[in-house]
């Protein structure tokens, strides 16, 4: 079958690679849709690991429901891509996110598990979960990063009034955006370095403000809307300057939430941190319950993610679109794959 594999830095090809099988119970789903992650651009701007087959945010319906008894041929699934082990005290809390395991054969970010950018996958049965008819397939691939948005918020424990700054247009920002309203946030801003995505958040309603990453008096227009900083920081993209950013505007006594990753170490002023008192927490995937509180609310129609859809894409288009994403100019925030296009 076909599937887009890493070859390299910043390059993908599209190859001929064996059909998956069911192994230790895995359920074998067909890939309906497939989301390009920020996680994603990682590996391909880094071209490692070689070989790998890269996707886990998705959607599809069920070819093999291995020793899931509860599924059935044609029924419609997403799934959560981690492996945690189910025994650490991580796991026997509720948080597989931080399981030692949980990312060591994660599907789409491990050679063992190749991943949603293909025909079909293997599944670990335990994290599939059933879609309800009123999810779309395209809802199905979006409730991933839409539960790291959650799960971010979840940690903000923002309080009705408070102000809060996104720093971050991609999708995993505009979802903590929008979750940050509605958890009452009085003011959102985001701040970016791509001005089509900063107007992008204000059109799309998520952000009251959007601040020019790149400007040197970044700090000055902060104070001016905040007299001494905001409530909440939440830094969506993990560079150096990104999170010294979140430390500068966060307001004496207020807290930074890291849901960025960076490949490489950082370097921050920690001084800020330490003069401020800031409470600064690290933020890494969802639980499985706030996984399917976000398959809820797309069910109950209680957010509506399909705004941050700007296109879908075959197979044959994954390059380029990565591409875009990464090109600094475009507008676009989450686009899809569709194996069969």
């Amino acid at each position: 079958m076909k599937a887009v594999v890493l070859k390299d830095k910043r390059k993908f090809e599209i190859e001929d690679i064996s059909e998956p099988i069911s192994q230790n119970g895995s359920v074998i789903v067909s890939v309906k849709k497939s989301g390009i992650c920020g996680s994603d651009i990682h590996y391909w701007e880094a071209g490692s690991p070689k070989g790998l087959v890269i996707g886990h945010e998705y959607s599809g319906t069920v070819v093999n429901p291995g020793s899931r008894k509860d599924l059935k041929v044609g029924d419609r699934v997403t799934a959560l891509p981690i492996s945690p082990c189910g025994n650490c005290h991580a796991c026997l809390t509720g948080n597989f996110q931080y399981c030692h395991q949980t990312w060591t054969y994660a599907t789409g970010l491990s050679l063992d598990s190749p991943g949603s950018m293909a025909y079909e996958l293997s599944v670990r049965p335990d994290m599939v979960i059933k879609l309800p008819d009123e999810i779309s397939d395209e809802e199905g691939a979006m409730v991933e990063p839409t539960a790291v948005g959650l799960h971010a918020i979840h940690l903000a424990n923002i309080k009705v009034g408070e102000k809060v700054l996104i720093i971050g247009g991609g999708i995993i920002g505009l979802v903590c955006a929008m979750f940050a309203k509605k958890e009452g946030a009085s003011f959102v801003a985001l701040s970016e370095t791509n001005p089509e995505r900063g107007k992008k958040a204000i059109e799309l309603q998520v952000a009251d403000k959007w601040y020019d990453a790149k400007n040197e008096k970044l700090v000055d227009k902060v104070l001016e809307d905040t007299v001494d900083g905001y409530d909440l920081v939440i830094d969506c993209s993990g560079s150096s300057s990104a999170v010294t950013s979140a430390l500068i505007s966060a307001k004496p006594g207020g807290t930074v939430i890291l849901v960025g990753v960076s490949m490489e170490p950082i370097t921050i002023p920690s001084v800020v941190g330490v003069m401020r008192e800031l409470t600064i927490k690290g933020a890494i995937a969802y639980t499985k319950e706030e996984f399917q509180t976000c398959i809820d609310l797309m069910a109950k129609k209680k957010i509506d993610v399909l705004r941050f859809l700007s296109k879908i894409v075959g197979l044959s288009d994954v390059q380029s679109s990565y591409e875009e994403l990464t090109s600094g100019i475009s507008d676009s925030i989450k686009i899809l794959v569709d194996p069969n296009k």
